[in-house]
């Protein structure tokens, strides 16, 4: 079909009004975790370097002096925070420690502790993104690993005899404990200088997390994983200690050990690692973000430097609230539009210089980020997950399906029901589109919350002002005479492939702006569990949108002409005031355009917002809407005269 050939050309276009990640964010990201690799190798590896105040092997003390000048050198070299000057004090430090042959303890707290306040001045993902495929790791590991490290980590792969150093024995359980999932990861990822290990960059980060779990149970038996699991279900408690797969990630066996005893964390982590799925493995290990940006950024106020407390405001809700959007959403619909409206409240505080109003605000949205985070870890049931689906679908839907269902009455009650595969084709493709765009945001590059919000925004603004000239024309059609005249028109014409390739447009771009964010409410749904629940209510949406479309349908075919036309364009006119609405709201989330705070209800399903912006935006639509009406029936009152 010819109408199928925009669909690539549309696609892009929407992908295109999104920013890319930041290069500065991304190139910070990365030293801040080669500067704590190298604060890992310190901490786990120094006994081997010094042990009772002497050198025991002269190349392995030299390589942990190049590694503490390395880690305090690139520290230095980290965009400066509030933090830095207590970094790099730290780093010379351990640097001192080593130099004076301290004990491996001694050396190995202070390696930990800068590691753990390096992350918290400089956040970095420390998680999967989703749940690691442990049978995948298994393959990539005997595929990429075993040859080295040996099939069951004992360091006896073929290839072993022949480097110097020799690989690592990863089953070596003394060695092992000291080192989280994280570490694992971050050595699979850069390799390690000086040795025959090798970077793994070309590998997706998910088959990167995959390797590093699989290779984190290898210096367990199966007997500690049982124990482990019967530990795990018979005491709730020990839930508190790995509550999230963030927190499983980054913590090592010799530190669960300091807070639950060698045993329990032994079996404990023999378990988890080797069945992660255990965990409510929620995306809220992207809300400490939020609350460190948001720290950051009133201390840039106080500082008097508003830009850098504007942009790390916006970084609070881009990197630390958006990724959580729709698991919140799906939980907690009142919690998650509080936390937005006093995101754009605290923004809006900033660009006006309030610095009170904004510390309060920050205070206000520390207490919901950590209510969120609560929510977030809670389990998910059965009942929520049906309801979840079936409302996300419902409200993100109808929209959508007003607009195409109108398009498709119209179409009928004008018999060119010809035209119609363009309205379909619209539709299909935004379907298949909606679902490519997740397919590509989760497996092969990192669609940003901003370029999301963007795509939402730039869509919305554009169908708004699509449904605009359409309801102003089916109002004009919808006088008497003049639907006549369009009869007559109509039968000695046929539409235009300008006006078919808008129809396939306009119906594109309506469905894609909803299926897309959709498709990743669904899967923050699936990631709870009780996916046959969330099926049944997606089901049960489908089916109740099914039947309103057949509804209006059906009505829409016992309408008098005119009648028709009347009803279609004010449905038309109040969907283009809600898109409106949300467009600009979208592009406000993202910074794009400014936030005024008025005092008005938010309502969600008319696009309504309590912003100076969304409200004039939708006011300028409506004046529109009146000015063509008052157009029309004038017009209308001279051709009778006449």
């Amino acid at each position: 079909m010819q109408a199928l050939r925009i669909f690539p050309i549309v696609l892009c276009w929407l992908l295109s009004l999104a920013p890319a990640v930041h290069a500065d964010d991304l190139a910070t990201q990365n030293k801040a975790k080669q500067i704590w690799q190298l604060l890992d190798y310190l901490a786990v590896d120094y006994n081997k370097a010094v042990r009772d105040g002497a050198v025991v092997n002269q190349d392995e003390y030299a390589e942990m002096q190049e590694f503490a000048h390395a880690a305090e050198r690139q520290l230095g070299e980290l965009p400066a925070t509030a933090a830095t000057p207590v970094l790099l004090k730290g780093a010379a430090a351990l640097r001192s420690t080593i130099a004076e042959k301290a004990s491996a303890n001694a050396v190995g707290d202070q390696a930990r502790a800068l590691a753990d306040g390096l992350l918290a001045a400089y956040p970095v993902p420390l998680a999967p993104a989703r749940l690691p495929d442990l049978r995948q790791g298994a393959k990539l590991y005997q595929s990429q690993c075993a040859s080295c490290h040996g099939v069951s980590g004992q360091a006896d792969g073929p290839l072993a005899a022949k480097l110097n150093p020799p690989p690592i024995a990863l089953a070596d359980h003394e060695r092992a404990k000291e080192r989280s999932v994280f570490a694992l990861q971050q050595i699979i990822t850069r390799g390690v200088q000086g040795t025959s290990m090798p970077g793994f960059a070309s590998l997706s980060d998910d088959e990167r997390w995959a390797i590093a779990y699989f290779a984190s149970t290898l210096s367990y038996s199966g007997s500690e994983r049982q124990e482990g699991g019967a530990l795990w279900a018979s005491r709730p408690d020990l839930h508190a200690a790995l509550p999230t797969l963030s927190k499983l990630s980054q913590t090592s066996e010799a530190d669960l050990s300091k807070a639950l005893g060698a045993q329990t964390a032994r079996s404990l982590l023999a378990y988890l690692r080797s069945t992660p799925e255990a965990l409510n493995a929620s995306s809220a290990d992207t809300l400490p973000i939020a609350k460190r940006k948001l720290k950051e950024s009133v201390a840039a106020l106080d500082r008097g430097d508003l830009s850098a407390a504007s942009q790390l405001a916006l970084s609070a809700y881009l990197d630390g609230f958006e990724p959580v959007e729709p698991a919140l959403a799906a939980k907690n619909q009142s919690l998650f539009e509080e936390i937005e409206k006093s995101m754009s409240a605290y923004r809006s505080a900033l660009a006006g210089g309030r610095a009170k109003q904004a510390h309060d605000m920050e205070e206000h949205l520390q207490a919901l980020l950590a209510e969120a985070q609560s929510a977030l870890e809670e389990t998910s049931n059965p009942l929520s997950a049906f309801v979840g689906a079936l409302t996300i679908l419902l409200r993100e839907g109808l929209e959508a399906l007003l607009v195409v269902v109108a398009m498709i009455a119209f179409l009928k009650k004008a018999e060119r029901t010809d035209v119609l595969p363009y309205v379909h084709a619209g539709w299909l493709a935004a379907l298949a589109a909606g679902g490519l765009t997740w397919a590509v945001a989760t497996y092969l590059v990192d669609v940003s919350g901003a370029s999301r919000e963007m795509t939402e925004g730039f869509s919305a603004i554009f169908a708004a002002v699509v449904l605009l000239g359409v309801g102003i024309w089916m109002h004009q059609k919808s006088l008497a005479g003049r639907w006549q005249a369009y009869v007559k028109q109509k039968l000695s014409s046929a539409l235009t492939r300008k006006s078919a390739m808008m129809l396939f447009l306009l119906s594109f771009v309506t469905v894609y702006r909803e299926v897309f964010e959709t498709v990743l409410f669904y899967a923050a749904l699936w990631a709870e569990g009780n996916g046959t629940y969330m099926l049944a209510g997606l089901g049960t949406g489908i089916a109740i949108l099914g039947v309103v479309a057949f509804v209006l349908l059906r009505s829409s075919t016992r309408l008098p002409i005119s009648q028709f036309f009347a009803f279609s364009s004010a449905l038309v006119g109040v969907l283009a005031v809600v898109l409106m609405g949300k467009g600009v709201a979208a592009l406000q989330k993202v910074g794009f355009l400014d936030i005024t705070p008025i005092r008005a209800p938010r309502i969600d399903v008319l696009g309504i917002y309590p912003s100076m912006q969304t409200i004039v935006a939708q006011v300028l639509i409506l004046l529109v809407i009146v000015v063509s009406i008052i157009y029309n029936l004038q017009s209308q009152k001279k051709t009778d005269a006449a």
